[in-house]
């Protein structure tokens, strides 16, 4: 395994990052968008008498951990997507470049736009709202590895399914994660769902941690067994995805790179 190989992956992608306003605006624009109209909304109700100081507390924080899940699984997905639409993908196969390095420069970009991100919509939390999510305390680490690796397997799915359908599924990069974000209880407690969406939603990782966070928040405290429950599903559903990205790679291969156009 090449170190040198791996780094180059991530500069070719953050080469086109810093000339690529429209993946400034996904890093950027839309995960401060969302802490600015979320933040004000509730705080617009708190003025009326509907809600309370922290209950602005946990929306705001919802929207700085629920980006930690969109900004993982979209990340890996659009970086591979710009390989298809440059049609660099063969360049970069005829490279020595190996799949375990393609992936863990993946999670290397990944996690330096999370960092990004994350800084940026964490200040303007605090900024606008005195909102501090570091008052989460040691479990905000913990949060942090459970999202990002439910969005880093959500993030693989997508991208052997664009292996095997290529980009005429491109959409999913931006609107397949939110397809599980009703089940994971991200701005509401799971228990005003109806039952069998709570039977569901014990199979979605994050929504332990959104129940986990609002615990914290309201009792100051939280048993970490459902925490760790989510580590242990995340650490399944990535490496199930992961397994089978590798077999769409081979997939992909055998059928020529061509129908990933």
């Amino acid at each position: 395994m090449s170190k040198r190989r791996i780094w180059g992956l991530v500069l070719r992608h953050l080469y086109n990052f810093r000339r690529n306003y429209d993946r400034m605006v996904d890093t950027f624009y839309w995960p401060s968008l969302d802490v600015l109209v979320w933040g004000l909304t509730i705080f617009a109700l708190t003025r009326l008498g509907q809600t309370s100081p922290v209950q602005i507390k946990a929306i705001v924080i919802a929207v700085l951990l629920w980006n930690i899940v969109w900004r993982s699984q979209s990340e890996l997905a659009v970086s591979f997507l710009e390989e298809l639409w440059s049609e660099n993908i063969a360049n970069l196969l005829a490279t020595p470049i190996r799949k375990v390095e393609m992936i863990l420069g993946y999670f290397t970009l990944s996690l330096i736009k999370f960092c990004l991100s994350f800084t940026l919509t964490a200040v303007l939390a605090y900024a606008l709202y005195q909102v501090n999510v570091l008052g989460l305390g040691f479990y905000l680490p913990l949060f942090i590895i459970s999202l990002m690796m439910f969005g880093w397997a959500a993030g693989f799915l997508t991208i052997s399914l664009f292996l095997r359908f290529g980009t005429t599924i491109q959409t999913l990069a931006w609107a397949g994660i939110w397809v599980v974000m009703p089940f994971s209880a991200v701005y509401y407690s799971l228990s005003v769902l109806p039952d069998w969406v709570q039977q569901v939603s014990r199979f979605f990782p994050a929504a332990y941690v959104f129940e986990a966070m609002r615990s914290v928040l309201f009792t100051g405290s939280t048993p970490l067994d459902g925490v760790l429950l989510s580590v242990g599903i995340n650490l399944l559903l990535l490496s199930l995805s992961l397994v089978f990205f590798l077999q769409s790679f081979k997939v992909a291969l055998k059928n020529g790179i061509g129908h990933l156009k």
